[in-house]
């Protein structure tokens, strides 16, 4: 309780600076988020063998935070190696987004994964989902974009990377950011979005003010091609919303697609949970990778 009224105590107040106070998460979760264990007999691990791969700070608007970055060890014959920023599930940065930022790293990007809870809590404590969502729902959309907008130009700014190949994946909430960061900066060249939320709450449900726009309603400002990854058995996203982003697509005349695994639930992706599904989850990476290659990320 003490910690949920600390969170609503806070939202009243304007946002500090790093001169009056710390960030609240200074360093990334080690291993996996109380939440989401047990860890599933299937969890992919990937090694950092001919890597640079480790924890890192990132300057920011008010200070700095932490983040993840994973690269080739050798150095890139080209301008830079292109960047990858790796949006965290509810979970934050923990292990897993560690581990598909080192993927991506063995197939040639310079993957970056901010933790975008920096300044309002650390929720790999927390042994219960519903018991993030206080946490998760003070993170304005405005801050997710500007620290995104942070960790391209330190990947830049480390004379290793490429960011005019700049593409973006998440995953759960971090899949509607990549549809946010699509209609927000006009230099990414692709994004995929795995199973994020894709219209506003119901009716009946107060909007977040710090969290105004669904990403359907910023369809008509999408400055990149997104591809949707998303599972016909999934809970929280019906296939009426999934049916409605296509529309929207097609009406606004943007270049995303949305694919449908029908049998997938929601997190089919993740390989260290139950809802892990082998054979979908190899499909939409192969998906992942074709996308940023045809869209100028790779």
């Amino acid at each position: 309780m003490k910690a949920q009224r600390h969170i609503e105590l806070e939202s009243l107040l304007p946002p500090l600076s790093l001169s009056r106070r710390e960030m609240l998460v200074t360093s990334l979760a080690s291993g996996f988020a109380l939440a989401a264990q047990p860890v599933s007999a299937a969890t992919i691990t990937t090694d950092s063998a001919g890597l640079v791969a480790g924890e890192i700070r990132i300057p920011v608007s008010d200070g700095d935070i932490p983040g993840y970055r994973a690269m080739p060890e050798a150095k890139s014959n080209r301008r830079g190696y292109p960047v990858v920023l790796v949006v965290q599930e509810i979970f934050g940065v923990h292990e897993h987004i560690k581990d598909v930022c080192r993927r991506f790293a063995k197939l040639g990007y310079f993957a970056v994964a901010p933790e975008l809870y920096a300044r309002q809590g650390d929720v790999s404590k927390i042994e219960k989902i519903q018991d993030l969502m206080p946490i998760v729902s003070s993170v304005p959309d405005s801050q997710v974009m500007s620290d995104l907008d942070a960790a391209v130009a330190w990947a830049q700014n480390s004379g290793r990377a490429n960011a005019k190949n700049l593409g973006i994946t998440g995953f759960c909430w971090g899949g509607r950011i990549v549809w946010l960061y699509a209609a927000h900066n006009p230099n990414l060249k692709a994004g995929v979005a795995w199973y994020g939320r894709l219209a506003p709450p119901p009716a009946s449900a107060p909007v977040n003010p710090l969290q105004p726009k669904a990403a359907i309603e910023l369809v008509p400002e999408l400055k990149a091609p997104v591809l949707g990854l998303y599972g016909g058995k999934d809970q929280g996203i019906p296939a009426a919303d999934v049916a409605a982003m296509r529309a929207a697509l097609a009406a606004a005349k943007k270049p995303g697609e949305i694919i449908v695994y029908p049998d997938a639930p929601h997190g089919f992706h993740a390989d260290y949970r139950p809802s892990y599904v082998e054979a979908d989850a190899r499909d939409g990476w192969k998906k992942l990778l074709a996308w940023f290659k045809k869209n100028g990320a790779a």
